[in-house]
């Protein structure tokens, strides 16, 4: 009796350990599939931002609380569900609709240069402030957490193909784990790294009411440096658009056959690496990186230049 509730034990303590294993392999398959989206997570948090502009400062919080559940909802009812299946059963499918997804961030990073750059820049961001300003309140927020749960579709969904595709090898039950690990924690650094920067402004003014003069300086400092942050955030976010998506194609078309490109690509790579010495892994990096960034914003100001041009022709 007590030899065999030893052995009950001993099995009892095998499957705690080999759980225990199981959930360590999904974090860290979990970890490397975050890192993986990096990029378009950078640019996630820096499009959010943009939909509490001219909110009222008590509904900030609030709004990007129903933004957050809705890219939760996104994630796990739409995404998932419709990824995994298309990885068991059509995986070439999923790899072409990554490519596609990676031109989609070349034209959004590129679209964004546009805008900052190009003929009437700030235009569309000085209306969208004014309609803000002069809707219904509650019909405005309506209109704002729609308008920012539909965005965050495409990027969530770019987000969780690009981390699948990093966990392809795994099994199916391991890598449905796995993506709802990454959805609950994407979404939890996107939107906890936005409350924190929308409401920085509010901190910064409360400490420059203080009596401290100390406080005053760093309140001060917060209120004036967060238009300066929020613009290196975009600008750091559009940069990661166009070299992830620019890599994405890279890889893909080199993976479905045409490889001239990535060998072009890796060649350049491998020289720099060989010709820096101590300094070959960081600059062979740097210099797949701007390659990829290149490639990206190459793609992309076609994809720019055909979108503007196809709507002016149709209205001629």
């Amino acid at each position: 009796m007590a030899g065999g509730l030893f052995a009950l034990l001993d099995d009892i303590a095998a499957l705690a350990k080999l759980a225990a294993a199981s959930i360590d392999d999904v974090g860290a398959a979990a970890g490397r599939a975050s890192a993986k989206a990096a990029g378009v997570v950078v640019d996630d948090t820096a499009v959010t931002p943009q939909y509490v502009q001219g909110v009222a400062a008590e509904r900030e919080l609030p709004i990007i609380k129903k933004i957050a559940a809705g890219s939760i909802r996104n994630k796990l009812l739409l995404i998932l569900p419709v990824a995994l299946l298309l990885s068991e059963l059509l995986p070439s499918l999923l790899k072409i609709i990554l490519m596609c997804g990676g031109a989609y961030l070349c034209y959004e990073g590129a679209e964004k240069i546009w805008e900052k750059f190009g003929p009437g820049h700030g235009h569309h961001d000085d209306e969208a402030l004014e309609k803000v300003a002069a809707g219904n309140p509650a019909e405005t927020e309506k209109t704002l957490i729609s308008g920012a749960i539909r965005t965050d579709l495409i990027l969530s969904a770019e987000i969780m193909v690009i981390s699948l595709d990093e966990v392809a090898g795994e099994s199916f039950w391991s890598r449905a784990a796995i993506m709802v690990v990454v959805a609950f924690f994407i979404t939890a650094v996107v939107y906890g790294v936005v409350a924190l920067i929308v409401k920085m402004d509010d901190v910064g003014l409360s400490l420059a009411q203080r009596s401290s003069a100390v406080a005053q300086r760093v309140g001060r400092g917060l209120v004036q440096a967060m238009p300066r942050v929020l613009e290196v955030i975009g600008a750091v976010g559009t940069a990661a658009m166009l070299w992830v998506g620019g890599h994405i194609v890279l890889v893909g078309s080199h993976d479905l056959g045409w490889h001239a490109p990535y060998d072009v690509v890796h060649h350049l790579e491998e020289a720099v690496h060989d010709a820096t010495g101590a300094l070959g892994s960081v600059l062979g990096w740097v210099t797949n990186t701007g390659c990829s960034a290149v490639l990206g914003l190459a793609i992309g100001a076609v994809l720019v230049l055909v979108m503007h041009l196809v709507p002016r022709r149709a209205a001629h």
